[in-house]
């Protein structure tokens, strides 16, 4: 019987003590945590815009003459001035279009000489008298005509034949020049190279790329969640990828009316001006990132955002004090960036603010 009764005792004592330590560890287990101090920082709420760095002004080169590239003056890379010899392209006519127009020209100066014969005997028939002055003014005009005519053959044939000619005292020539200051982004030709020339039916062939490198931009693309919040002269942010040096200050320009489709997303075109300050050697087609700064604060209070609790459109967080008491109390937040929030009221600086671990997953 004695037996029985300690046996019993030993069993109860077992069990005592595994509940124990069970409760035990799971409170201590419970009240472990970690403390985060209020700390004063800075919050800036920003939008990202992504894009590569651009020339303002950029002209593709093209010719108006058709023919073949017969010397290249120029390199990429190169910097011209305004008339700057580009090319010389030499004219290709085909063997059929040689011959229409030299057949042109003379029909054109057959007309102009019946013309002109036709003139000559109205005029003296007209100084005596002979003719009214219908007939005269008749006559002139067809000769003035004709020998327009033949002017416009005969420069035809020119161009075709050598690419040069004179129109109302122009020179027009074979030789392409710089339209602008600038710098060679890309040739696209080389000598011997057919090319189309531009007319108002055809694009024509595309020669080079010349572009002002003095005046670069960021052109990028904004989500649309972000491109509400935007308006220009925005301060803005560029980080570009291949320089290590700081980010390059701008001011928001331009924000486009009209979205599209990129990789799934719909997204809004933006243009950002390079501050002038910015002394970084930049070079067309840059791929960078840039910050459009929407809103920001300095020196203010900062809890992390994952800290604050939300209940019934009422923020708390949980403190504790110098004696390790942890009070719950409700706070005022102000502006956040996903990471931090803004607190106005409720705590102070330096105060602990508790982090509980995340709750363990358990199965039924």
């Amino acid at each position: 019987m004695v037996k029985k009764i300690v046996l019993v005792m030993l069993a109860v004592a077992l069990v005592g003590s595994v509940l124990f330590f069970a409760i035990d560890g799971s409170a201590s287990k419970e009240s472990t945590f970690k403390t985060v101090a209020v700390e004063t920082g800075d919050i800036v709420d920003k939008a990202l815009a992504v894009g590569r760095i651009e020339p303002v002004k950029e002209v593709s080169i093209k010719s108006k003459i058709p023919g073949i590239v017969r010397s290249v003056f120029v390199e990429v890379g190169d910097v011209v001035k305004v008339g700057d010899p580009l090319f010389d392209i030499a004219p290709d006519p085909t063997p059929l279009e040689l011959a229409e127009t030299k057949r042109q020209v003379e029909l054109a100066q057959v007309s102009f000489d019946n013309a002109k014969l036709e003139y000559d005997r109205t005029k003296k028939l007209k100084d005596k008298q002979l003719v009214s002055n219908q007939e005269y003014e008749r006559a002139a005009k067809i000769y003035e005509e004709a020998e327009l005519r033949l002017k416009l053959a005969r420069e035809k044939l020119s161009l075709i034949e050598s690419g040069q000619t004179t129109i109302a005292n122009i020179k027009i020539d074979n030789i392409i020049k710089s339209p602008f200051n600038g710098t060679v982004l890309e040739r696209l030709v080389e000598e011997g190279d057919p090319i189309v020339p531009l007319t108002s039916y055809q694009a024509g062939t595309e020669l080079m790329t010349l572009a002002q490198m003095d005046n670069l931009i960021f052109k990028g693309n904004v989500d649309e969640i972000d491109v509400g919040k935007l308006a220009e002269k925005m301060e803005a942010k560029i980080e570009v990828g291949a320089l290590s040096t700081d980010k390059l200050g701008g001011t928001l320009t331009k924000i486009s009316p009209k979205a599209h489709r990129e990789e799934g997303s719909t997204v809004f075109p933006v243009e950002i001006e390079i501050d002038e300050s910015s002394s970084a050697y930049l070079r067309a087609g840059y791929s960078a990132n840039a910050d459009v700064i929407i809103n920001q604060k300095l020196g203010i209070l900062l809890v992390p955002e994952r800290l604050v609790q939300i209940e019934d459109s009422i923020s708390y967080v949980e403190v504790q004090d110098s004696l390790g008491t942890v009070e719950r109390r409700s706070i005022k937040t102000g502006l956040s960036d996903g990471l931090n929030v803004e607190v106005l009221e409720g705590v102070e600086e330096g105060e602990l603010i508790v982090e509980r671990p995340p709750r363990e997953i358990t199965a039924d």
